[in-house]
């Protein structure tokens, strides 16, 4: 178990205007829907700077992980929908890469993590998968690290999609599940149950063993993986929420 009160968040300066990862025309939006888009994404900002500072962090199981990132080995985070909003913290990475999607939802995520110097691709499971998995592996070529919600952006909730382990096999990069539980929260009432952890409240991290996927996987190997990382961090969700009964 590790311990800390204090979060690395990797920072660096402004990008190539000719980084694909970093395209010059954001999504446009109806002048309403723009609006509304940078009112959610400041009260975001406001939340997290309120939460990054007062909540109580420790973790268990990230010795490996917090390894990697000593060696500058490259990994891919992968985490349930539901605990995205305190994700950025524990990153202590050079820098990362996110799969997200263009519609209102993903673009004040897009936004909020670009602060915290994480970069993003446009993608989903159900639009422009190929274009965004064509983009995580350009990102990785370039020394990212990528991140991906296995049950995003719809759900179903907890259901892990194979994107990621796809990803694994294509890069050889190792795939850790990462999760976290809360003393003091809200649950909200969306279709992935966002926690919500409340200012002061103690937060652990919970890291699983990492899923390997090898380059010449049968389909097979594929769903087998793919249970794997569902299992481990359903495990984890589970073991990170009871810390706190």
């Amino acid at each position: 178990m590790i311990s800390s009160s204090t979060m690395s968040l990797c920072s660096r300066g402004a990008p190539s205007r000719t980084d694909p990862l970093q395209p010059n025309r954001q999504p446009r939006f109806p002048l309403v829907e723009e609006l509304k888009i940078r009112c959610w994404t400041g009260l975001a900002l406001g939340a997290l700077w309120l939460l990054g500072k007062t909540t109580r962090k420790r973790y268990i199981g990230a010795e490996e992980l917090f390894a990697c990132w000593q060696r500058r080995d490259q990994v891919i985070l992968a985490f349930w929908h539901n605990r995205l909003l305190l994700m950025l913290f524990p990153y202590r990475g050079q820098k990362a890469c996110i799969m997200n999607s263009a519609h209102r939802d993903g673009e004040i995520i897009t936004r909020v993590i670009k602060r915290f110097g994480i970069s993003a691709v446009r993608g989903s499971s159900t639009r422009g998968w190929l274009g965004g998995l064509k983009g995580m592996i350009e990102a990785y070529r370039r020394g990212y690290d990528l991140i991906v919600v296995p049950d995003g952006p719809r759900g179903p909730r907890y259901q892990a999609k194979p994107g990621v382990l796809q990803l694994a096999r294509v890069t050889g990069a190792p795939i850790f599940p990462v999760t976290y539980g809360a003393q003091w929260k809200l649950t909200v009432r969306s279709w992935d149950r966002l926690l919500i952890p409340f200012p002061l409240s103690r937060v652990t991290y919970v890291v699983g063993r990492p899923i390997l996927v090898p380059a010449d996987a049968s389909a097979e190997q594929m769903e087998e993986k793919r249970q794997e990382l569902q299992e481990s961090l359903l495990a984890i969700t589970a073991q990170a929420d009871e810390s706190f009964e």
